[in-house]
């Protein structure tokens, strides 16, 4: 510590904190984080969830927190000061940041109405429309790495097409669910990406390359169940839906592929996101100005007459994850209680003893968290932040490579975000068609518990996850330096 940093410290009363008591022990320590979890439930299942909500029900369990501790309340807030200050949460915060704007230019160029352009003039009906529509919402969640983005783009244009185009209202809705499954998973721009490998200590191009063999088992037989099962009856009012899909479809759009595969190289090449993005951001300007796919004032202008004053695609991009740049954050400083009250160190024992020296069950236990927090909390990245610190405790007991551990919490989070009725995805996709029908009155709305069983993206890959854990498929272990082996290192 330098001298600097001792008299700041010494003014601020500052210390560092190594071990907290709590009433109750171990849980007394996890009160914040249980707190947490079990708001987040009520409210998911009283369809009550909210990210700013999220956010009061994560500030009020940390407030909880200091009433169990028997240690001073002073120490007590330094602890939750040092884990919020860990790298993981602001890594995470700021590349959110940075594939929120890039997100946004990319929509402002109009990349969805380019993929909606392809959907017209590929003539396909049926199942091969609804197959097709899978392949489009894969990539433009690839693309912008938002899948709740994809579902309200994907629902307001091609889901009226395709009822038109004797598409099933069942199989459509879940091709869109499924190809926001796909790329909220596999975008390196995705934010369950970045927060499963911030998470785990990992870099996102090497998780991103490590995990497209598990998203490409998943969406081979994805698509071509769609097209063998997609197919429906056609619609009396056809005609206006084709009308106004080729009123919104812009070939030009796809020329935001451009910044989007530069990115995806760069990211994959080894260069940091922030840099891959940047160049993508500076790519993607000059695009939208000089080829009137949008004006300069869409991508950044100064209202004076707004709240905001600054307002545009990038505002938009950086104001998107702002409440769950702060969920982080708040989360991250829970999990760090959980350590310093020995909570973290019941349950890994507790599981140990089930686990042993079995690598299968240790996964198989990362698996199940995983899937459980994501089955009760609606907002997939919420709930992938809450399984992050056990998903890492684990795998650093048994030696699991962090892009294994990354994967394996991502790809059950993105599946199962998109799959359950009360997921928010799916009712977000749910309510778009229901606004739908005020242009289109004979369009069918499909509700969230008929679909769900067939967004065969999100089952697919939680089951490849599953095999993968009780099989070892794609183990890898985590030698000294960080490098992959495929047998355990020793003790070195």
């Amino acid at each position: 510590m330098t001298k600097d940093t001792e008299d700041l410290a010494r003014a601020t009363g500052s210390k560092d904190i190594t071990k907290l008591e709590f009433r109750g022990g171990a849980f007394g320590a996890a009160v914040p984080l249980l707190f947490f979890v079990i708001w987040a439930i009520t409210t998911s299942v009283l369809q009550l969830s909210s990210e700013i909500g999220l956010v009061m029900g994560a500030v009020i369990g940390l407030t909880l927190g200091l009433l169990f501790s028997k240690s001073r309340w002073e120490d007590y807030a330094q602890g939750l000061f040092d884990g919020l200050a860990q790298p993981i949460g602001v890594i995470a915060m700021v590349a959110w940041f940075y594939a929120g704007m890039f997100a946004q230019v990319l929509q402002t160029g109009g990349l969805v109405e380019g993929l909606v352009w392809i959907g017209a003039i590929t003539g396909l009906t049926g199942g091969l429309f609804v197959a097709l529509t899978f392949l489009l919402a894969a990539v433009f969640s690839t693309a912008v790495g938002t899948g709740y983005g994809t579902t309200v783009a994907f629902c307001t244009l091609m889901y009226p097409a395709g009822i038109a185009t004797e598409a099933d209202p069942v199989m459509l809705f879940a091709a869109i669910l499924a190809g926001a499954v796909f790329g909220d998973n596999l975008a390196p721009v995705s934010d369950t990406t970045i927060v499963s490998a911030t998470t785990q200590n990992a870099d996102v191009p090497g998780v991103v390359r490590s995990r497209f063999k598990y998203a490409i088992m998943a969406a081979i037989p994805t698509t071509l169940l769609f097209a063998i099962f997609g197919g429906g009856e056609a619609v009396s009012a056809d005609e206006s839906a084709r009308t106004a899909m080729l009123d919104s479809a812009d070939p030009k759009g796809l020329l935001m592929l451009i910044p989007f595969a530069l990115v995806l190289i760069l990211a994959l090449s080894g260069h940091h996101l922030i840099t891959s993005l940047t160049w993508g951001i500076i790519v993607s300007i000059p695009l939208i100005v000089f080829l009137n796919l949008g004006a300069f004032s869409d991508i950044i202008r100064f209202n004076p007459d707004s709240d905001a004053i600054v307002e545009g695609a990038l505002i938009n991009g950086i104001t998107g994850y702002i409440n769950m740049a702060i969920l982080i954050l708040l989360i991250v400083g829970a999990a760090h209680l959980l350590r310093l009250g020995g909570t973290m160190n019941v349950i890994t024992d507790a599981l140990v003893k089930w686990i042993k020296t079995s690598i299968r069950k240790a996964e198989f236990a990362i698996w199940s968290i995983v899937a459980l927090l994501n089955s009760a909390i609606t907002i997939n990245t919420a709930a992938e932040i809450a399984a992050a610190p056990f998903v890492k405790e684990l795998g650093d007991k048994y030696r699991i490579h962090r892009y294994r551990r990354a994967n394996m919490l991502d790809a059950v989070t993105s599946a199962l975000g998109y799959i359950f009725p009360w997921g928010a995805p799916v009712l977000l996709g749910w309510s778009t068609i229901q606004m739908m029908q005020d242009t289109y009155d004979w369009l069918p709305v499909v509700e969230p518990t008929s679909v769900f069983p067939f967004v065969f993206q999100g089952w697919f890959l939680v089951i490849v996850m599953l095999v993968a854990a009780l099989t070892g498929w794609g183990l890898r272990f985590e030698g000294k330096n960080g490098e992959e082996r495929k047998e355990p290192p020793n003790n070195d």
